[in-house]
Formats: structure tokens, sequence, C-alpha cells
């Protein structure tokens, strides 16, 4: 039992580290256009990311794909501006006819460039492991427990704005993409550089 608890608890810091916050920005944008009636659309799009950042992690760790990390890194910025572009691009408009079947398979690709950006580091803390298997679901299960409480944190901050400082949804979102590009422009020149 104390091994589950090790590679939850991985999974957990792995998107709860405020040194890499990548992953948290990525969320951030990712449901800020979402609010409490809209449950399990946000429950589908966090659940079908960690779907991909593990489907990535199992393809790197059992070496069926092979990718250059300093890719990786330019990527995940890349993915984070998209979607903040997105939001600030769709912000205040209602969207009707959305395809959502599209916006999940992107949801998934983005967890895939993103599990393949951590796969080194849990190729090297699973290389002790018997079965890489077992440790990988069990990282996987603290990444969407770690996911669900950033999402969270997200939903009540913009119900609070939105409901009791009576801020619209559209300066919500429109705000909230806005300060995640002007955090992830350095990053993305900064990965930029080094390919």
């Amino acid at each position: 039992m104390s091994q589950f608890w090790l590679y939850f608890k991985l999974g957990l810091d792995h998107v709860l580290d405020w040194q890499a916050y990548d992953h948290v920005l990525f969320l951030i944008v990712l449901v800020a256009s979402y609010g409490f009636s809209t449950w399990k659309r946000v429950l589908w799009l966090v659940t079908l990311f960690t779907l991909g950042h593990t489907m990535a992690l199992f393809l790197s760790v059992y070496e069926i794909v092979r990718v250059d990390s300093d890719y990786v890194e330019f990527l995940i910025p890349v993915t984070i501006l998209a979607t903040a572009v997105f939001d600030i691009a769709t912000a205040g408009k209602k969207v009707r006819n959305t395809n959502y079947s599209v916006l999940y398979f992107i949801t998934v690709f983005f967890g895939l460039i993103h599990g393949l950006g951590f796969s080194s580091y849990f190729k090297m803390i699973a290389a002790g492991a018997e079965s890489k298997f077992l440790p990988l679901v069990e990282f996987a299960l603290g990444i969407e427990a770690a996911q669900v409480i950033v999402v969270l944190i997200v939903m009540i901050i913009g119900f609070l704005l939105q409901n009791v400082l009576k801020v619209s949804k559209r300066d919500w979102i429109l705000v909230t993409a806005s300060i995640v590009t002007g955090i992830i422009i350095p990053i993305l020149i900064e990965s930029y550089s080094s390919l």
C-alpha cells in the first residue's frame, strides 16, 4: 500500500509543484470559460487530459515512442498559449453547435504532449519497480486528484468573482487568459531558443 501512496503523491506533486507550474497554467485556461453548471464537461476535459498524459507516459516508459525532449519542452507552452488564445477569441461569445468531439480530441492530444514532457522523470523514478504498469496507474490517479483540486479552485474563484463581485464572465475569461498568456510567452521564447 505504501507504493500506491508514493506514486499517487508523485502525481499530486507533479501537478501542484509551483516550480513547474505549466500544468496549472494549462488547467486554468482549459476551464476558465466553464462554470459549475457545466461540471460534467469540465470533468470530461480533465479526465481526457489525464488519459492523454498517461498514454504518453505509457508509450515512453515502454519505449514505444521516443521524442526529443527539447521539442516537447517547446510544445508544452505552445499548447498553453493556443488554449489561452482560444479563450480570448471566444470570450463572451455564445458558441453554438460546438463540436465537443474536436475539443475532447485536442485535449487528449495536449495531454499526450504534456505527458511526454514528464516521461524521462517518470522513467527515472519508476526504474526500480518490477512492473511499470501499476505505478503508471497510481501516478495517473494522483494527477487526476491534483487536477480536480486545481480545477475546483479556478471554478470557485470564477464563481465568486462573477456572482459576488459581479465581474462579467467575459472579463473573467479575458483577464485569466491574458495573465496566462503574459506568463507563458517568455517561457515559449526561452524554450524556442533552446531548440
